[in-house]
């Protein structure tokens, strides 16, 4: 695929989930809320995405150009195909979109971000009808297929609970507390989520949620994301906690946090300077974590800030004593080395 040695990665988002969970209306919402970045949405079918014609600015065979900046892509016989054009455009996209099909794998289709070096894996988000899993997810013809979506979520989005009654959502939470106890999920309805649990283009987004020059040296606070304003209720159910501190973190521990995240983080992301590298961007989201060097292209931080790490979970689940304390441990080590 292309050559990215002139940028920094893009990151690339995977929309998983069985067919009517409600990928394409969380798709739409992205869409037309998108905080001025660039998106670049991939999908096996405009018709499905109902986009405003007055957001139009161009339209194609395969490609859509919207004016807020954004730009579908339809993906036809070949991911490949479709990622390249996208990659290529200009400008590029802050970040892109794919929406699985409603029985595909979504992490084989992940994997493309392992093989080209202009982008880097943001995660997979899987959606699930919850009036419909467990019937699926016992189904012997469904079954095989529900389960791999399911097992390659970083984010699992528990959707339409508005439409089951309390028993059915009392089963379905306790199916998942035994079948996939560590991953994070989260409860809503029409695809209503939070922007920050969709990540996004690092490391802007690393930088405008920091609080960094604002904070004592070493400072941790905890506040509450801001959220869409259809579901003001989503404010209660999430923490996030920020972390500030001059010095330099040994790459090595960095990495071993990510590959043992205390449980409760559902994001983790930042600017960081390590001894592999003058400044690094951090990602954590769900089950998989990165370390990578500062993309050259892009202006580096400044000497004098501090590294500034911002972290999101749900509220009162969020670990912040064991966070601090392995980035404190991590920045010792580092130090004495």
């Amino acid at each position: 695929m292309s050559d990215a040695s002139h940028a920094g990665r893009i990151p690339l988002t995977v929309f998983g989930g069985f067919l009517g969970s409600g990928k394409t209306t969380l798709l739409n919402r992205m869409l037309e809320g998108n905080d001025g970045r660039r998106l670049a949405v991939l999908v096996n079918d405009f018709g499905a995405i109902n986009i405003d014609a007055s957001l139009v600015s161009a339209r194609g065979a395969d490609m859509i150009s919207l004016a807020n900046g954004c730009v579908c892509c339809q993906i036809g016989g070949d991911l490949t195909d479709a990622l390249i054009r996208v990659i290529d455009s200009t400008p590029r996209p802050d970040a892109i979109v794919i929406e699985a099909s409603g029985v595909s794998d979504p992490w084989r289709i992940a994997q493309v971000s392992l093989a080209d070096p202009a982008l880097a894996l943001d995660g997979v988000i899987v959606l699930v009808d919850v009036t419909s899993v467990l019937a699926q997810a016992t189904d012997p013809l469904l079954a095989d297929t529900v389960e791999r979506q399911l097992h390659a979520a970083d984010l699992l989005v528990l959707n339409q609970c508005d439409r089951a009654d309390a028993e059915t959502l009392a089963a379905v939470r306790a199916w998942f507390d035994k079948h996939l106890p560590n991953t994070p999920r989260f409860e809503t309805r029409f695809g209503e989520v939070p922007a920050a649990l969709l990540g996004g283009a690092l490391p802007n987004a690393a930088r405008d949620t920091s609080h960094g020059p604002h904070c004592e040296a070493g400072c941790a606070h905890t506040d509450h994301e801001h959220v869409h304003d259809h579901a003001p209720d989503h404010g209660a159910q999430f923490d996030t906690w920020s972390f500030s501190a001059p010095g330099v973190f040994r790459a090595d521990a960095l990495r071993s946090l990510l590959r043992a995240m205390p449980p409760g983080v559902m994001r983790l992301k930042g600017v960081v300077r390590t001894d592999a590298n003058a400044w690094a961007v951090l990602q954590f989201a769900g089950r998989h974590g990165s370390l990578r060097a500062w993309p050259a292209a892009m202006p580096q931080p400044d000497d004098a800030t501090d590294n500034t790490l911002v972290a999101i979970g749900l509220r009162g689940r969020l670990p912040i004593a064991a966070l601090e304390q392995a980035l404190r441990e991590s920045l010792k080590a580092a130090q004495a080395v």
